[in-house]
């Protein structure tokens, strides 16, 4: 019985080792922000530059990120194209047929990005912060690029000036006669223009403010969910103060 165990833990081991050589490997904690009106307006600012230009978040309105803390006129000098307009959706000016043509498919809308990314790893964000810190050189993808949580994407590595270039490092694992790679960590070829710290900052920002424009109403819903519950079990007190008041006198 005891020698099955160990056979099932070492099958085990070695399956888990075989999906982290085909790009599965464990997603990393994202830094939860979303109340940090300061890291949000880094966020908008890093999506702006690097996601907008192929990416659409067609149900978010620029005019909505006064919500958190970037005004009207902000908006108009450091977020907006020269043809849109602070009422408009955020619209990629991407053509679909040449993005086709280009990345082998149509960049997907982000607004719900990361709500719909959450999987047996984690959270969509822990999946984005992973995702987007995991990117590397690959001269037989169209793109030059590749990435271990999405391997043979076709996104190219939009942001590898501030994190420079990067190669994945592995480790030969024999288990019963089958040897596999397994994840080690990453060795810089050329540095970028930002440490690893603040590349995971940048990261965590930008990662926050999809997380925020997933759901703007997020914070309030969860600020009036609190307050609900605190005047439920208020109220629960005087219901049961009122109970034992009407029933006193019956025997």
């Amino acid at each position: 019985m005891k020698k099955l165990i160990l056979t099932l833990i070492a099958a085990l081991g070695f399956v888990a080792g075989a999906h982290a050589a085909e790009g599965g490997i464990a997603w990393d904690k994202a830094p939860n922000k979303t109340n940090d009106l300061a890291s949000l307006q880094n966020g908008a600012k890093l999506f702006v530059n690097y996601c907008l230009n192929c990416h659409s978040a067609a149900f978010m309105r620029y005019n909505r990120l006064q919500d958190i803390g970037i005004t009207e006129q902000q908006i108009k000098d450091n977020l907006l194209f020269t043809t849109d307009k602070v009422g408009e959706t955020m619209k990629a000016n991407l053509d679909p047929r040449q993005a086709k043509e280009w990345f082998g498919g149509v960049p997907p809308d982000l607004t719900l990005v990361a709500r719909s990314r959450a999987g047996h790893g984690g959270t969509g964000a822990d999946y984005l912060y992973t995702y987007l810190r995991t990117f590397y050189r690959d001269e037989t993808k169209a793109t030059g690029w590749n990435n271990l949580v999405f391997p043979s994407v076709g996104m190219p590595h939009v942001m590898w000036e501030l994190q420079g270039d990067r190669r994945p490092v592995f480790d030969k694992v024999e288990s019963h006669g089958h040897a596999t790679e397994v994840f080690k960590g990453w060795e810089q070829v050329s540095p970028g223009t930002m440490t690893p710290l603040q590349y995971d900052q940048a990261v965590g920002d930008l990662v926050s403010y999809l997380q925020w424009m997933a759901e703007p109403a997020q914070n309030a819903r969860i600020r009036v969910g609190v307050w609900v519950l605190l005047f439920l079990v208020m109220a629960l007190v005087f219901v049961w103060r009122l109970n034992a008041s009407y029933w006193k006198d019956v025997k």
